[in-house]
């Protein structure tokens, strides 16, 4: 029955330690009412991601999260997929500039990007979030949704906005990239901004 699916929610966990995933994301639930807590704030250690898709990564985060916090959880895990590299970094963007070298880091996994493609005429590329949340670590049905932002990898960055590859993909619809958005549009149409609409409603529904 549905009425055995419902829980109190107030606040959730957010099992990531991104500060500019937790800004994107709390503004996006915002109409829901519930606070979102970044899993650092209540002395929760990062999860393991040993898997090679987003969907099963999220799980184990939204997983670890809840099990140690007690709380429903959220967890992102987002990544960028360039055809010419056949849909890699995919689960491997965060640490996308230490295969060559470089520190981990926005800054270099952007740099790291254009040098890899400085001669590559394929510039597609999407951008993709996938949201799972669990009411608790057992939950055996997460809410599950998934955002896809399609583009082209930009020849240098531009803008100021943002995080991540914001600065170099480039959105043919708006002729500008993430990072030339005002933070408002972005969120709207944002591989992100299409995950948490998705998984709005999708609480809304199922838990609230």
């Amino acid at each position: 029955m549905p009425e055995e699916r419902r829980v109190q929610v107030s606040r959730i966990v957010l099992a990531s330690n991104n500060r500019g995933k937790l800004a994107e994301l709390q503004a996006m639930l915002a109409p829901l009412g519930i606070e979102l807590v970044r899993q650092a704030d209540l002395c929760v250690g990062e999860a393991e991601e040993p898997f090679r898709t987003f969907v099963e990564n999220a799980l184990a985060k939204a997983r670890h999260a809840a099990q140690h916090s007690g709380l429903p959880a959220l967890a992102d895990d987002a990544g960028l997929c360039v055809d010419a590299f056949g849909g890699l970094p995919g689960v491997d963007t965060a640490y996308y500039a230490t295969q060559f070298g470089y520190g981990k880091g926005d800054d270099n996994n952007v740099k790291a990007l254009l040098e890899q493609m400085r001669n590559v005429g394929d510039r597609r590329a999407a951008l993709v979030s996938t949201l799972v949340a669990v009411r608790s670590p057992q939950d055996p049905e997460p809410l599950i949704a998934i955002g896809r932002a399609v583009g082209e990898i930009a020849r240098e960055p531009a803008g100021e906005h943002g995080f991540g590859f914001d600065p170099v993909m480039f959105i043919p619809a708006f002729g500008k990239t993430f990072a030339q958005l005002p933070p408002e549009v972005k969120n709207a149409h944002s591989h992100r901004g299409q995950a948490a609409k998705q998984m709005v409603q999708l609480i809304r529904e199922r838990w609230l």
